[in-house]
Order: C-alpha cells, then structure tokens, then sequence
C-alpha cells in the first residue's frame, strides 16, 4: 500500500517515517506541504494523510484540490468539530487527533486498506440503460443531446454546477463515441500547479528546463486516438489558451523545448462550472477558443432540478454501501426521505453520495433518521 503523509512539522514528519520503517506492507512517501505534494501524487498513491494546519495551503484546501480522488486521513493537533464535519462532508474516512501512538495510526491505515479491498469486490450502483444513475426527465433530456453528439468528433463543453457529474457525462460520450478503443484521458486544470500546466498538455523534451532529465509525453498524445477531456477549463491561464487553440485548430501539439510538431488525433471534451461569457467580458477567456470548446454545450441540470431521482439513487447507494461495510440491510425513514427531497443539495450528486454512505456508517439501527443525514442547516 503506497501512502502519502503531508506534514509541515519537521519532528513529527521525520518521527512517522521511522515509526513506519518498520512496516514493510507500507510504501511511505512524506512531503514537507500540500502544494508539493500536488505536485508528485499520481495514480499509484492508495492512501494520503495530511494534516490541517499548514502553511500556503491548509489540509481542508488540500482535500478539495484532490476532488475525491484519494481516499483521505486527516490529522490535527487543533481539533474542532466545524473542522471534523467538514471534513467529513468532504470525504474524508477518519481523523486522528495528535499526538497519537504510531498504533493508532497502523490501525486507521489499516481500516482504511480493508474498506478499499472490499470496494473492488462490490459490484458497481444500480444503473439505467444509459449507465447514469437516476433517470430523471431533466437528465433524459440532457442525454438525448449527448448521444447524437458523441457519434462525432464535434467539441463538447459540459456545463453544470460543482458535482452534477460532469466527468460521468465525458467519460460516457466517449465510452459511446467511435474512439471507445481508445484511451479516456481526463486533465483538472484547477489541480494543476500554474507553471506546470503547459508541460503537462504539450509534454517536453529532456532538457527542455532544469529537471527535464528525459523526455515527456503530454496529455494530448497520451489521448492520441481517443478523448482528452479538459475538466475545470476556466481555470486555465489565459497566456496558454492561445497555445490550446492552435492545438485545436492545427490538430498538432510542440512539446517543450522541440521544434517538431506532433500530429494528433483526439476528441476534446471540456467542462466548468463558471460563467465563460462573463469571464469573456472580463477578459479571462479568449472568445475564439470559447467557440472552438463550445460547438455542443451540454448543461447539465442540478440534483435540486432533479429531485424525482433523489430516492431511487438513495437507495442504490444505501445497497452498494451496506454490502461495502457487510452490513444488514439498512432503509431510510419517512422523515429522512422528506429531509433528502427538501435539501438544496449545493454539492448535487457527489454530496448525495457522501451524505448516503456517511448515514448509513453512524445509523445506530437498520432504520436511517433524518438526523443522522446532518443536512438539518441546508434544507431549501
């Protein structure tokens, strides 16, 4: 199990590596702050604990940078309750109050490594024929336009709200596109230090800046045959949007430090959840390249715009997080039912899912109440 432990504090990050020196079954990797370890985690990281307290970007920020794409330990020698709830709203699975013994902790790592096995045996939530989960009329209608356009190679920009499920859409456009076969890549611009986003999409050369010690393939030709699809593309600078455009345009990418251009062959989706005719107005995004992303918008409507799915997919997801944790067969109450259709659901779908697999982890019987939601400050 590969873990990342994030700790500003010098002792305590150099006390964690020897104390887990002595557990082979962990690969620990440390870092100093957040943003560092932004920097360096990938795909291979199973775990990440980090600690609250930090400077240039706290651990709540951290975790959000992540976007629930590692499972998350936070550590905090300044325990509040706001803090441990927010945190918890944000995914996280525990929360060690320091000091703690290195025990505590290989227990908690543990846990953590046990509930990640059992989810690769769980078979995935129920699903429409679409593979989405609900099938509301607002949702139904939103599809429709997806699947005349995923049978080309138009651009397709998703618009929508933080959490509606605008990957879940990209990565079905392309699972019912031509390029099936080929490779899904998916690129957060808002998770991307400013100075390496550049690198990232057009790749370099070895040498190209002072730790290019080898060559590097970009995201664009990672996706070479497939869909490259661009989430949080607001977010990128404007003094690279030109260079994006005449990706676009041209159909080739020059890595760093080259002077050769690479001819590509994708399909680019690209997602936000800002307003890009005001950020147009205000001079943060290139009207052409607007129009280049855009020529089939797809606005995915919110979950409180799509209440009559809420239940079917609380309760699929109550199933799935019951057979997770093997436990009995757990059902919501009529009063948890009435709360979950009156929430505003600001975090739409992905809060859905948090708030359903955190209620069904502290319900204290098989019967879920509306105070075990902890959604009482958010009703509409």
């Amino acid at each position: 199990m590969k873990i990342a432990i994030v700790e500003d504090d010098i002792n305590m990050r150099k006390s964690l590596e020897i104390a887990m020196s002595d557990y082979k079954e962990f690969e620990i990797i440390t870092f100093k702050n957040a943003i560092d370890a932004l920097k360096k985690l990938d795909s291979s990281f199973d775990l990440i604990i980090t600690d609250i307290n930090m400077p240039k970007m706290d651990g709540i920020e951290f975790v959000k940078e992540l976007n629930g794409k590692y499972e998350v330990i936070i550590m905090t020698g300044n325990a509040t309750l706001s803090r441990a709830i927010e945190s918890i709203q944000l995914g996280v699975k525990d929360f060690l109050l320091k000091p703690f013994d290195v025990d505590t902790l290989v227990a908690a790592i543990k846990r953590e490594d046990k509930i990640q096995k059992v989810q690769k045996k769980v078979p995935k939530a129920k699903k429409d024929s679409s593979g989405f989960l609900g099938n509301s009329p607002a949702l139904e209608e939103v599809l429709k336009i997806a699947n005349k356009a995923c049978k080309t190679d138009a651009s397709i920009l998703l618009l929508g709200q933080s959490g509606v499920g605008k990957e879940v859409f990209a990565d079905y456009i392309h699972k019912n596109s031509p390029r099936a076969k080929g490779p899904f890549v998916a690129i957060n611009m808002a998770a991307i230090p400013e100075n390496l986003i550049e690198s990232e999409l057009f790749g370099f050369e070895k040498g190209a800046f002072t730790d290019a010690s080898e060559a590097k393939a970009g995201q664009f030709e990672l996706a070479q045959g497939g869909t490259l699809f661009l989430d949080e593309i607001a977010e990128m600078p404007y003094s690279l949007q030109a260079k994006l455009l005449r990706a676009l345009q041209e159909k080739e990418v020059r890595r760093l430090g080259s002077s050769k251009s690479i001819k590509i062959d994708i399909r680019v989706v690209s997602a936000t959840n800002a307003n890009l005719t005001q950020k147009i107005k205000d001079g943060e995004f290139r009207e052409d390249l607007y129009y280049r992303l855009n020529t089939i918008p797809l606005n995915i409507p919110p979950l409180n715009q799509r209440k009559d799915e809420i239940l079917d997919i609380a309760d699929a997801m109550i199933e799935i997080n019951c057979k997770k944790y093997s436990f009995d067969t757990k059902t919501l109450s009529d009063d948890a039912k009435e709360q979950l259709l009156s929430y505003a659901w600001p975090g739409n779908i992905r809060e859905l899912l948090s708030v359903i697999e955190r209620a069904v982890i502290l319900s204290e019987s098989n019967i879920i109440k509306a105070d075990e939601l902890f959604l009482q400050n958010k009703i509409q």
